[in-house]
């Protein structure tokens, strides 16, 4: 039996020891219509209980006799100050083999560890909450006063709002941006999504069109046009993205670029933009559409690998606020787009190309129009028995592209691309899904890519290969091998 299901069919409690603690709690049970027996050394203490009309009863709870009271209770709560009491207790308790669920009060972690090897279900610690319930009092004072701030420079916006997601923007980057959007509509402030580069992946393309997401190309607007600018999701760019003052930046990353804007909130501590938009919807107490909830909770989901990635607490908390809000069949479309022919293909040439070395495989896709296919064949190569770790390679505009995916818990993929390319190319991604960006050249020594598609792709393939082997620490040769090169 669950002890959700146990709890629920609770009826009679004990409370032994009731200083300030114990009482609190027993006038909260005794309102909620619980059955409440207190036991209690101090006299008057227990008289003044029954001043107020709680089954108070004297008695050290240490004592044999004590425990002979509980038979006929559910749940018993042990809350006296008196920890080497409380622990005789709960042994007493313990001794009759009863079933009962068990509360008890420790002072430091030790003693905690201690009373939980006697079989008790639930230790507390009250400096511990105490503790706890002193920082959640100082995150929601912090989130007030941010929040302050944010709407204070929003207010001042005379104009429009341009709101930067970082280049070829994945579902991070966009949800944020069409959450600050909505809490600067909120406050009558339009603004606008600005992006660089493409939407890339078919799954983001998806979540842009079904949602009917309004993005604008950074090269069709001028930034001139805007009286506040805000950079979502950015800290990741290694250059300036703007020549002007940036009025907002917001980010679960520390910036690689002081941009010493006037509103900040950047949050290490959780692992996606998203989550940090969430709890400001949530304290501007903005009526929320399904279409923000929604984005939200893909951005959250997409960063976090659907809470299999670097989770925190607050990106749960987040996500479940959003949940009844979010329309769960258009979120099902967008985490389930069709295939295009083109990443078939790609898919078919990795599987064909595949190097496999003990649970690492690495794969050339040859030559590509349409880059975001190569992180699609490294997800679903992922898939293959025994693979932990993938890698997709594929040369397209004069570079080559590669994409890794990795559910090795030992291995941080970023470093090892980092570690293999990092003076060549430029690396980008997290511990499980990472990718870089190299110029053709380094690897051929051919300007413009050369002429001949086979020697270019023989010039990559060893390189790239063995670089990214022994980056994984994988010597030898391939224990399968696909029919290509």
């Amino acid at each position: 039996m669950s002890t959700a299901i146990s709890m629920a069919s609770m009826s009679t409690y004990a409370i032994l020891g009731c200083g300030s603690v114990g009482h609190a709690v027993a006038e909260e049970l005794v309102d909620q219509g619980k059955d409440v027996l207190i036991i209690d050394k101090d006299e008057g203490r227990v008289e003044a209980l029954r001043d107020q009309d709680l089954d108070a009863r004297t008695g050290d709870i240490a004592d044999e006799e004590v425990a002979d009271l509980m038979d006929d209770r559910d749940v018993i709560l042990i809350l006296s100050s008196d920890i080497g009491a409380n622990r005789a207790a709960v042994e007493n308790i313990r001794e009759r083999d009863g079933d009962q669920f068990i509360v008890v009060r420790a002072s430091d972690p030790v003693t905690a560890d201690e009373l939980q090897k006697l079989g008790v279900d639930v230790v507390v610690n009250p400096s511990a909450v105490i503790a706890d319930s002193a920082l959640r009092a100082l995150e929601t004072g912090e989130l007030e006063y941010k929040a302050e701030q944010l709407a204070e420079v929003i207010d001042d916006t005379s104009g429009k709002m341009a709101i930067l997601a970082h280049r070829s923007p994945d579902p991070d980057s966009i949800a944020s941006a069409v959450a600050l959007k909505a809490i600067a509509q909120s406050r009558d402030v339009d603004a606008d999504i600005i992006y660089e580069g493409e939407i890339g992946h078919q799954e983001n393309r998806a979540f842009v069109n079904l949602f009917g997401i309004d993005l604008l190309a950074r090269d069709d607007v001028s930034l001139e046009d805007y009286d506040t600018i805000a950079l979502v999701d950015y800290a990741k760019a290694s250059e300036p993205v703007v020549d002007r003052p940036v009025d907002i930046f917001i980010d679960h990353y520390e910036p690689e670029i002081d941009y010493d804007a006037t509103f900040v909130d950047v949050r290490p501590n959780v692992s996606s933009t998203s989550t940090i938009l969430t709890k400001y919807i949530q304290e501007f107490d903005i009526n929320l559409s399904d279409e923000v909830a929604t984005a939200l909770l893909y951005g959250i989901r997409a960063e976090t690998l659907d809470f299999k990635r670097d989770t925190t607490p607050a990106d749960l908390t987040a996500a479940a606020y959003l949940y009844p809000f979010a329309d769960h069949d258009t979120l099902e479309q967008v985490e389930s787009p069709s295939m295009s022919p083109e990443t078939l293909d790609v898919l078919a040439e990795a599987i064909r190309n595949r190097d496999v070395r003990g649970s690492h495989l690495v794969s050339n896709a040859g030559f590509i129009r349409d880059r975001d296919a190569l992180s699609q064949a490294a997800q679903h190569l992922l898939n293959l028995e025994g693979i932990t770790t993938t890698a997709v390679f594929a040369i397209a505009d004069e570079n080559i592209y590669l994409t890794a995916r990795s559910k090795d818990i030992r291995m941080n993929i970023g470093n090892v691309l980092q570690d293999a390319f990092g003076g060549i190319g430029e690396v980008v991604g997290h511990s499980t899904d990472a990718s870089v960006e190299i110029p053709l050249g380094i690897f051929t020594g051919l300007e413009g890519g050369g002429s001949n598609r086979d020697t270019l792709l023989d010039l990559t393939e060893e390189a790239v290969r063995s670089k990214l082997f022994q980056a994984m620490g994988v010597e030898g040769s391939g224990s399968e091998s696909g029919n290509g090169s």
